[in-house]
């Protein structure tokens, strides 16, 4: 059984859970602002049904996206050993941890308010629809991104029952961001993607037009966490933040060395991670310092 939930963690890339979590997280503390004056119990049960719906999310968006892409997969080189074109996992388990997750979705989206629950189906089919977006449209990168994007409005959401400027902004900020690195990672099927017809940006404009459209994308990223941090008067800890994201994405783009395509998305990996992490710790400390969205409205 462990050996089973390892390999479905493995499909999924789990790990990769850290590039959304953060901004959710923040989004969550600054929605429920720090956490004051609430007991242990009521804490404990708001950051877990958040937390379950963050995986159970991603569980089945990535899930979707391995089944509705087994046969593209397959005749890629650099996907052909993944779990369903290897043969590792039948289709019918991948399509059962989808109704599952999705189930336990659903499930923990109810449990948190009515709005929550009310747009917790809809949200899960939106996230799965991503997968597809590759057979039509380039765009599909910050289709994925915006997917990837709802996780701060969604924790929000989750807390105070209604739609909000703030969380939305970090969205966009987010959207943006996954948007830029999935295009640097779509270069490495660059070729691939011509041959089957996919739609993709390397695809239709070439690996060194396509770096320079992921470098726009994080610019536009950094222009909007600017007007975020002065719209909201963030104040040094948003602008810490700012100048650590800013150096993190200007030597990416501009001032590493290696051009080789693996050296370059591990990079990227990293980024995310650490970019993710930034965002939440500077939200963190923005209102730990006695900063308040409900002061500023």
């Amino acid at each position: 059984m462990f050996k089973k939930i390892v390999e479905f963690g493995h499909m999924v890339r789990f790990s990769h859970s850290l590039f959304a979590m953060p901004f959710a997280l923040g989004s969550m503390w600054v929605a429920v602002d720090g956490f004051k004056g609430m007991a242990a119990l009521d804490i404990v049960k708001i950051v877990a049904l958040i937390v379950g719906c963050m995986v159970t999310a991603r569980n089945g968006a990535m899930s979707f996206n391995r089944l509705a892409d087994a046969k593209i997969d397959a005749a890629n080189p650099r996907t052909a050993k993944r779990h369903l074109p290897a043969n590792k996992m039948s289709k019918n388990s991948v399509i059962a941890f989808i109704v599952v997750n999705g189930l336990l979705f659903c499930g923990f989206a109810f449990l948190l308010n009515p709005l929550a629950g009310a747009l917790a189906l809809p949200v899960f089919l939106a996230l799965m629809f991503y997968s597809l977006w590759k057979r039509f449209s380039w765009l599909c990168h910050w289709y994925l991104g915006f997917a990837i994007g709802m996780s701060p409005l969604g924790a929000w959401i989750a807390i105070r029952g209604e739609f909000a400027t703030f969380p939305i902004f970090l969205m966009f900020i987010l959207m943006l961001w996954m948007g830029g690195f999935d295009i640097i990672y779509a270069t490495q099927d660059e070729e691939i993607d011509r041959q089957m017809g996919l739609h993709s940006v390397p695809a239709r404009f070439g690996r060194k037009r396509s770096l320079q459209i992921a470098l726009g994308s994080h610019l536009a990223m950094l222009a909007l966490a600017l007007g975020f941090g002065v719209y909201w008067q963030m104040g040094v800890a948003w602008w810490s933040v700012f100048g650590l994201m800013t150096a993190c994405i200007l030597y990416i783009h501009l001032f590493r060395k290696s051009d080789d395509l693996d050296s370059m998305n591990r990079d990227f990996f990293l980024a995310n991670v650490g970019i993710s992490v930034l965002v939440m710790i500077g939200l963190v400390v923005w209102i730990l310092l006695g900063g308040s969205v409900d002061s500023i409205r």
